[in-house]
């Protein structure tokens, strides 16, 4: 006779970030899209100077954290980042779009300082 298998344990309820956590994740995005799209527009289409290779560098590295800042904000605004664990990861995401735009901001920093 072949005994019965047990049952599977049940599975844990998820974790759920606190309240005011997404909220607040959403705001920081939402903020820094908005200096990034801001500082974009200026930087790459109002300023004076010449395109050169640095300055290239600083655009795709703009463009890079628009990028990763509007995954983050897509993430974020789903039902499914309630979880700790997909929070977390859109943690990561906005951390990413940051460090991004933070390499950007340097060059063209340094792009400006000398100049053509």
């Amino acid at each position: 006779m072949i005994a019965p298998e047990p049952a599977a344990p049940p599975k844990p309820a998820p974790q759920l970030v606190p309240n005011g956590y997404r909220q607040g994740i959403i705001t920081a995005i939402t903020v820094l899209l908005g200096f990034s799209l801001a500082f974009w527009r200026f930087w790459g289409f109002e300023s004076p100077g010449h395109w050169n290779l640095r300055a290239l560098f600083a655009a795709v590295s703009l463009l890079a954290a628009v990028s990763l800042q509007i995954v983050a904000l897509y993430r974020a605004l789903r039902i499914e980042d309630d979880a700790v664990d997909e929070y977390r990861k859109t943690v990561r995401w906005f951390i990413a779009s940051a460090l991004a735009l933070l390499v950007g901001l340097a060059v063209a920093m340094i792009d400006a300082a000398l100049g053509p």
